[in-house]
């Protein structure tokens, strides 16, 4: 049977009291995504929510409906680790796009399983990243080894590969919301890369400006009324906020683990999975222990910086690393918030875990994302991975 969906009790660290400032959430269900010792990577909706998408460290796509949990399907065709998942908008929210360190870019009809096209980045290349946007929305671009590749998606012809701006994995790539023709990149070389993509791109006339965070980037995020703001996370779980505009820091957490483990009661903080944005410059960081407890930790950029205690708690659903977290949104929130339903976590232990607030009538507004733009949960890199099943 491909989904087993139940609500058992289970062996998770002591639960300490929770300060009554902070929203708890309990596991309504969960769904066990596998058999073995397989990972889930990443969770990514579709735009009108009738299905989620699910990365597995087997290199499949499994398919759900978020509001039931119930199973429509798999994509199969990758053959090594898939390291972004991500659907498509507007007319073509059917269509799934998967990147994989197979060098591929792979898209897929989720109506039928199917793989539909697939763009190739070279026999001897991993892509970890990729972004569609550009000024005429024409662009595909995949952050790589050392290198930024970029296509016209219409009609799959490369148009550039930027080999001079990154010395070592390309992680993120990103075109900026509102300002479509800006791509950010992000890498293990520590670097920061905003480019122009109008006309003929290259690393000597695009390359705008560059910002040195100085270790491996895990993962960063845009953020801000006009989307000026960028958040980052390492892979030596620190964090820092930045105006890419300007190229200047706003803030620096070099302890941000200690800082957001002194302000609750459960473990100490392992590990960060992913920041949140609820719109304009309100911004939490979302970190979590071995034994899969999670906290949203509001995050203060401006002035003296700080990280508060944690204003919402997921506890008692997973037994291992949380890798992806998807809050439902707010377009869904009469038949979301009717259930009970902040979201969905995905973790080591091969688990969906389905989360419900303690009052099932109230759900915070401040944890349904009303975007999911530059949010996207890249697998740690393979020099740092926690575990590594495969």
């Amino acid at each position: 049977m491909e989904v087993e969906i139940e609500a058992s009790k289970m062996e998770v660290e002591e639960q300490q009291p929770i300060p009554s400032s902070t929203k708890k959430f309990g596991l309504k269900d969960y769904i066990q995504t596998n058999y073995g010792d397989d990972y889930v990577f990443q969770i990514v909706p579709r735009d009108d929510w009738t299905s989620m998408a699910v990365s597995l460290s087997t290199n499949a796509v499994k398919l759900y409906s978020p509001m039931t949990g119930q199973y429509f399907g798999d994509c199969k065709g990758h053959s090594s680790t898939i390291n972004h998942i991500s659907f498509s908008g507007g007319s073509n929210q059917h269509v799934l796009h998967s990147c994989s360190s197979d060098g591929t870019i792979r898209a897929w009809d989720t109506r039928t399983f199917q793989q539909v096209s697939c763009v190739t980045a070279g026999s001897s290349q991993e892509v970890f990243s990729f972004s569609f946007g550009g000024s005429d929305d024409n662009l595909l671009a995949a952050g790589c080894q050392s290198q930024i590749l970029l296509w016209d998606w219409r009609n799959k012809k490369q148009v550039a590969c930027l080999e001079e701006s990154h010395v070592d994995d390309v992680t993120q790539v990103h075109f900026v919301p509102d300002h479509q023709n800006k791509l950010a990149s992000a890498s293990a070389d520590g670097l920061i890369c905003i480019f122009d993509t109008n006309g003929d791109i290259n690393d000597d006339d695009h390359l705008e400006s560059v910002i040195n965070v100085g270790t491996s980037i895990a993962k960063v995020g845009v953020f801000g009324d006009s989307y000026e703001k960028l958040w980052c996370l390492t892979n030596i779980e620190t964090l820092s906020v930045w105006d890419w505009k300007e190229g200047t820091n706003e803030a620096n957490f070099e302890e941000a683990r200690s800082l957001a483990s002194e302000s609750w009661t459960l473990d100490h903080v392992d590990y960060f999975v992913d920041c949140h944005c609820s719109g304009g410059d309100n911004l939490w960081v979302i970190g979590g222990t071995n034994a899969g407890s999670i906290g949203y930790f509001p995050v203060k950029h401006k002035g003296t910086a700080v990280i508060g205690p944690p204003e919402a708690v997921l506890g008692g659903g997973h037994m291992g690393v949380v890798r992806s977290i998807l809050p439902m949104p707010s377009m869904q929130s009469g038949t979301a918030q009717s259930q009970g339903l902040f979201g969905w976590t995905g973790g080591e232990d091969g688990r969906l875990c389905c989360w419900k607030g303690d009052d099932s009538q109230v759900i915070s507004r401040s944890w349904i994302s009303s975007t999911s733009t530059l949010a996207k949960k890249v697998p740690r890199n393979r020099k740092n991975s926690r575990r590594c099943p495969y």
